[in-house]
């Protein structure tokens, strides 16, 4: 009895539908992230608003979409909301919505505290050299965020990239979903799954790569500031 096909494994790295697959990963969660990012902000900003109802709104998102698995969420938007006569959405609506929601809840926090962790000195020097409350932040607040930000934004797209496996519950033909057709298909259960995990593999290393050039880019200006303040006490 053969254990294992070298040929169809090897197969499967070209395989058109696998790699499509692969493809729409990608598109998930690059169209998650820039979405997840738009409602995080918005979420940052009710946080550390005044008013209780908007800082409440933002604060019942993030305890919700924490504390439940991305699981139950896609498949209550998914076959519940429809069961409940809300709406009905498709299988990319569903995994998009669910993703969306789900993730902007954890980039919220990662914000939030990238934000934080630039002094109240900072405004106060905003507010001396005559910018607005919108250009401080812009130009003054979020710069030094980042520095906080992109590392944990960064593990945060890694680990995105392997959550949209979860998708495929709800038949969202992402990598996984089409690896289980063609395994149905063909049979060779371990040929598959683990050429699917040398893409994921090969998907978060691209990635990591990526994200150091983007940390050593925003970590320039840091240590740039360090370097000076440090020359400029031994100067003294």
């Amino acid at each position: 009895m053969q254990v294992w096909n070298w040929s169809g494994f090897w197969s499967y790295f070209v395989n058109p539908y696998l790699l499509g697959g692969a493809g729409v990963t990608l598109g998930l969660t690059a169209a998650t992230l820039v979405l997840g990012l738009l409602l995080a902000f918005v979420l940052v900003l009710f946080r550390m608003s005044k008013n209780p109802i908007l800082n409440g709104i933002s604060a019942f998102h993030v305890w919700l979409f924490r504390g439940t698995p991305l699981l139950v969420q896609l498949i209550i938007i998914y076959t519940g909301l429809p069961q409940l006569g809300l709406i009905r959405l498709n299988v990319i609506e569903s995994a998009l919505l669910g993703l969306v929601l789900n993730e902007a809840a954890y980039l919220s926090e990662i914000l939030r505290a990238g934000i934080q962790s630039v002094g109240p000195g900072q405004h106060d020097a905003a507010k001396a050299l005559g910018l607005n409350r919108a250009k401080a932040f812009v130009l003054i607040v979020m710069p030094q965020a980042m520095r906080v930000i992109v590392p944990a934004l960064g593990n945060s797209v890694n680990g995105l990239l392997k959550t949209t496996s979860i998708a495929s519950v709800i038949s969202m033909e992402e990598l996984l979903r089409r690896g289980q057709v063609l395994m149905q298909q063909r049979f060779e259960v371990l040929e598959v799954f683990v050429c699917i995990a040398i893409i994921y593999l090969a998907m978060t290393t691209v990635w990591e790569l990526v994200q150091r050039r983007i940390e050593a880019h925003y970590g320039k200006a840091y240590e740039a500031r360090t370097e000076a303040k440090r020359f400029a006490r031994d100067d003294h």
